[in-house]
């Protein structure tokens, strides 16, 4: 299958403040690939030097087979590109805004692009200085896709969005899929990459960590429960649980803390032979499933080179 992106040991430097180093990975045509790491990893970094907006120091890139420095201007032609941060004219209405982005596309479906306003729930009329935060990222979506590229790069595209857009979202995703396009989408939410993308590249500090399928993700998928039973129940029932790697008994002696790799199943069962009140599952955020699988890793690390020493 034809590369749709090359990446070769992409460097960027900041100085003190941390960039990117060594950065390579290359995703296929026609694949949702996702590009996955905890705020300030160097997504976004990443990201602007694919669109050539920043020079990189070191390493290459290529959209296409095209470089994406020297050959920038045809690489645009290619891309829909919704940044992280999106700046709008405020005097513009939203439906002006589009139409400005259309005129330098050379002209977009316009019945394809009025689809998009609907499904999206954007009211073009009002002036962006108007719109929340969701409403500017749907002008933001709306032109990334209104031209129908063969590529989608898209930064936090789902960040002010409410869940109902974001089901929407991922459909519109599986669309482009699904007629050949590809999709470069960066995240920090482990939860959006699980359900759109086929394969993912895990970024923390600026350097590459992982790449593989998104089946290789459940090492890390984690959740934080707290069970509040009716009565008190012994933690020790829960301690040995596939996936339980920690139980904690709270204060007021009826509930349980628990955290649990991978799926919870085995701990719902066991919380069903008991009176349960309520049960809360939490995602911890990637920063701290990133900060509790690594740890643990450098700790096994460790253990192991003591055990060899």
């Amino acid at each position: 299958m034809a590369k749709m992106i090359e990446v070769d040991n992409l460097t960027k430097s900041y100085g003190s403040k941390r960039g990117i180093t060594d950065v390579s990975f290359q995703v296929e045509e026609g694949e949702i690939f996702g590009f996955l790491g905890p705020n300030g990893a160097g997504k976004s970094t990443t990201i602007r030097l694919l669109m050539a907006l920043l020079r990189a120091d070191a390493g290459t890139a290529r959209i296409a087979g095209l470089d994406s420095w020297q050959q920038s201007v045809e690489v645009k032609r290619l891309v829909g590109y919704l940044p992280g941060e999106l700046s709008l004219d405020p005097k513009m209405t939203g439906g002006q805004i589009l139409e400005y982005f259309g005129h330098l596309r050379g002209g977009v479906d316009q019945a394809y692009l009025k689809r998009l306003i609907e499904r999206l729930d954007l009211d073009p009329s009002r002036k962006s200085r108007q719109y929340s935060s969701g409403n500017k990222r749907k002008v933001g979506i709306i032109q990334a896709f209104m031209h129908r590229p063969r590529l989608l790069i898209l930064d936090e595209p789902t960040s002010g969005l409410d869940p109902l857009l974001q089901q929407e979202f991922d459909h519109m995703l599986e669309e482009v899929r699904n007629d050949g396009g590809t999709v470069f989408l960066s995240s920090h939410i482990l939860t959006e990459v699980e359900q759109t993308c086929n394969r993912v590249a895990i970024i923390r500090e600026g350097q590459l960590v992982r790449v593989g399928l998104i089946e290789d993700l459940k090492d890390i998928k984690r959740h934080d429960i707290t069970i509040i039973f009716a009565d008190a129940v012994s933690s020790d029932l829960f301690k040995d649980l596939d996936g339980v790697e920690r139980v904690e008994a709270l204060a007021d002696g009826r509930s349980l803390h628990l955290s649990v790799q991978g799926p919870a199943d085995a701990v719902i069962k066991a919380a069903a032979k008991h009176s349960v009140v309520s049960l809360i599952s939490r995602e911890p955020s990637l920063e701290d499933i990133f900060m509790h699988y690594y740890e643990s890793a450098g700790q096994t690390a460790r253990e192991a080179s003591h055990v060899v020493q």
